[in-house]
């Protein structure tokens, strides 16, 4: 094993781990590797341990890339060839001894590893595959690992990749083939989707094999991501959430990440330096996600072509009630759970707790208040045993003022301003 010259190493680490910060897809929920044979340490739930960049973002140590040098000149990205910025690479071990020495010390609880694009696909991810090779076979960490497909790479590497890794993922980028094609012009959605298909039939076939043979080897056990930047180019917010509802039926992804656009380049082919991150736009994109995996929402429920941008003025559940008034006011004595969760304010588990405590009680407001419902927006959109006078807003035309008036929003202060932007 080399030698490893610790200045030489700290100054990788600032530049590296700096390029790395605007990935946000490093999560490391659903992935579970227990510790056998006296190996140091375990994966879990818990996941990662994560940081707060100074714009908000929260992001995931050890969090880096392998090299910041790329053979793409990608318009949004700081790792482009033609950017006039610092470059370093890690070697292989010096990524597996920052790894063990960050864990011995209690600093991070696992490693979440991208990199550009060096030489070429192959290249690179066998690189990114000896790496977590090392970690589980010479080093028996049994910690959470995420690795970075790279576009190009072979099926073997992503093969390989999948029985060390416990999370792979590849970025689609841009939302649009016209928005990739325009700023990434050496890349395509159909090259950056093949990954995707190849992890999603691994994991069919192993998990078939599992079926019959436990002791089969596991791979990807966490499942595959992939993450979209929204507001680098002219995609809407249909788009963008249609691609991703594709994505979880056609690919099985765990989760899509969304990163608001942060303009640090010069390039006529970009909102300016300056620009405003559509923070806000973010939020409702993740919220919209969430009624698309766990509320049973459809794509075209969410957003409508007529009106192709998220509301920023309300979350998208709130602003869907508001425009179909002609659902509520739900009874919650007798609805069903499905519809009981398109209620603003009720979440999947107050849902089910009103499921069961409507067998014993004739329930109230009061009732759906201590268990955990938003009463202040649920009000308006509910039917209980007992007079609800907050039902008599639902018929006025004003509703929508009405009700955006009584709501209290985090983002008051941001959501006029990023208006502006669409």
């Amino acid at each position: 094993m080399a030698t490893i010259n610790y200045d030489r190493l700290q100054g990788k680490l600032n530049i590296l781990a700096d390029a790395a910060k605007y990935d946000v897809s490093c999560s490391s929920s659903a992935g579970t590797r227990k510790n056998q044979g006296g190996g140091l340490g375990d994966a879990s739930a818990t996941g990662i341990c994560h940081s707060y960049t100074e714009d908000g973002r929260c992001v995931s140590l050890l969090k880096i890339l392998l090299t910041n040098h790329c053979i793409y000149d990608c318009a949004y990205c700081t790792s482009r060839k033609s950017n006039d910025t610092p470059r370093a690479a890690f070697t292989v071990e010096e990524v597996v001894d920052l790894t063990m020495q960050f864990y011995r010390r209690n600093y991070i609880e696992g490693l979440f590893l991208s990199s550009g694009i060096f030489k070429s696909g192959d290249y690179t991810m066998e690189r990114l595959v000896e790496v977590a090779k090392i970690l589980r076979t010479r080093e028996r960490f049994n910690g959470y690992i995420h690795l970075k497909t790279i576009p190009g790479a072979s099926k073997e590497l992503l093969l390989e990749a999948g029985l060390y890794a416990d999370r792979l993922s590849v970025n689609i980028e841009i939302p649009t083939k016209s928005g990739l094609a325009l700023l990434a012009p050496e890349k395509s959605h159909d090259e950056l989707k093949a990954p995707m298909e190849t992890v999603k039939e691994e994991i069919i076939t192993i998990r078939e094999s599992r079926k019959t043979h436990k002791k089969a080897p596991k791979f990807t056990p966490a499942g595959q991501t992939s993450q979209m930047i929204v507001g680098a180019s002219n995609e809407t917010d249909l788009q963008v959430i249609q691609l991703s509802s594709h994505f979880y039926k056609q690919y099985d992804l765990k989760r899509v990440y969304y990163s608001g656009y942060v303009p640090m380049l010069s390039d006529n082919r970009l909102p300016a330096i300056g620009t405003p991150v559509p923070m806000v736009r973010e939020n409702r994109l993740y919220q919209a996600d969430w009624l698309m995996r766990f509320y049973g929402f459809g794509a075209h429920e969410i957003v409508e072509p007529d009106s192709p941008f998220l509301d920023l003025d309300c979350d998208p559940k709130l602003a869907w009630a508001i425009r179909h008034r002609e659902h509520f006011p739900v009874n919650i004595q007798t609805a069903s759970y499905e519809m009981i969760v398109r209620i603003p304010g009720i979440g999947t588990r107050t849902a089910r707790k009103i499921i069961k405590a409507r067998k014993f009680n004739q329930l109230t407001l009061e009732h759906l208040k201590k268990m955990g419902a938003a009463v202040n927006r649920a009000k308006y959109f509910i039917a209980t045993t007992g007079k609800n006078e907050h039902l008599s807003h639902l018929t006025r035309n004003n509703f929508r003022q009405y009700v955006l008036a009584q709501t209290q929003t985090k983002y008051k202060d941001q959501r006029s301003g990023q208006m502006a932007l669409f």
